[in-house]
């Protein structure tokens, strides 16, 4: 009996290593799919941070990513879009999420770039490091 109760919490501890990705909505309406979890910190949004990202439109259309600037970027997270601000924040060092934004919670009603106004976004963004 001890065996098979070793053997069944073996498996549900397994089960759970290989569980779908976590997905939070957060109250702005910003979704925040964990694909793989982060070991080290949590940045505020005072930190800056350090990432790689790929952003697109709704029709699956990338606007933007770091790859095209030459590598990852580093920024104040509290001075960029609300999505990202809110976003980073659930994320640990060392995860990769993807952030899906709420027009609102984006540009709004701006047109930026090859962005339309009222354009939700999607990011998905790997957090390498966190500086203050």
């Amino acid at each position: 009996m001890k065996s098979l109760i070793a053997l069944l919490a073996a498996a549900t501890v397994a089960s759970t290593a290989f569980a779908a990705n976590t997905v939070e909505k957060l109250p702005s309406g910003v979704v925040v799919e964990h694909l793989k979890q982060g070991t080290g910190p949590q940045p505020t949004a005072e930190d800056i941070v350090r990432v790689n990202y790929r952003g697109t439109l709704a029709n699956g259309t990338e606007f933007d990513s770091s790859a095209k600037h030459g590598g990852p970027a580093t920024f104040p997270l509290g001075q960029v879009i609300p999505c990202w601000t809110q976003g980073v924040q659930k994320m640990r060092v060392g995860g990769k999420a993807k952030l899906t934004c709420p027009a609102a919670t984006a540009y709004g009603d701006r047109a930026v770039g090859p962005i339309p106004p009222n354009s939700d976004l999607t990011f998905e963004v790997e957090l390498i490091g966190i500086g203050k």
